[in-house]
């Protein structure tokens, strides 16, 4: 994250919906909205351009979809990608998920909770909306069956397991991991945040944060939503 205000492009193809969002993050004296596209083939467009530190992305967009933008935006390196989506379309937040966004927030969500989503993800943690969490784990799991290698979800590339070989067993980079990060682990995938892990294990937010990041690197992933994903996969949770 730069020591500048975070700089925040929205991809919405409702102009109510973007000047909704650019009033509510734009009162925060850290965030700084630097761009406006009403579908996905502008916000790639725009981000290669100007390069901001999160794409608020819509997802049913004309021209080009927001899952494809994410896809390209994440590719590409340009930008950290906050999808919005709704109860109704969980589908999005899997595909979502495999285009490499970093957080998932629901668009009915509060101003308070917008304006946190978009901090979190710009700080370089993943953040997947409590209320949608546990159904992404089940679909995903349950996507993750014989011949579809995991329905092309994050980490799969590296065999988390599939129907027939859930469990820790099956993942030899689990034995990488310390005890104390492989507790951690489990707790991360329970959805737990790096306060709720310190309170829970009587530690310091730091250490925590020291072992979530020491356990993503042993095990070759992106970010926190991977790691939550490859818990469940491999029934430590």
């Amino acid at each position: 994250m730069t020591a500048g205000p975070v700089r925040v492009l929205l991809a919405d193809d409702q102009q109510l919906v973007r000047s909704g969002f650019r009033l509510i993050l734009s009162v925060e004296d850290d965030i700084e909205v630097v761009g406006e596209a009403s579908d996905g083939a502008a916000a790639v467009a725009l981000a290669r351009q100007l390069r901001p530190d999160v794409v608020l992305m819509d997802v049913q967009m004309p021209v080009m979809d927001g899952i494809e933008a994410t896809r390209r935006i994440v590719a590409e390196d340009l930008a950290k990608v906050l999808v919005l989506t709704t109860f109704d379309h969980d589908e999005y937040v899997f595909d979502g998920l495999a285009a490499g966004a970093s957080g998932f927030l629901l668009k009915n969500s509060d101003a308070e909770h917008l304006v946190d989503a978009v901090r979190t993800v710009a700080a370089g943690h993943a953040l997947l909306a409590p209320q949608v969490t546990r159904r992404v784990i089940e679909q995903i799991v349950s996507a993750d069956g014989p011949g579809n290698g995991g329905a092309g979800a994050p980490g799969s590339a590296h065999g988390p397991g599939n129907a027939h070989g859930q469990g820790p067993a099956s993942e030899p980079r689990l034995a990488e991991l310390t005890p104390r990060e492989r507790e951690v682990l489990v707790l991360v995938g329970e959805g737990l945040s790096n306060a709720e892990i310190a309170g829970r294990l009587y530690l310091g937010e730091a250490t925590v944060k020291t072992h979530v990041s020491n356990l993503l690197a042993k095990l070759h992933l992106r970010d926190r939503v991977q790691a939550v994903v490859l818990a469940h996969r491999c029934g430590l949770v």
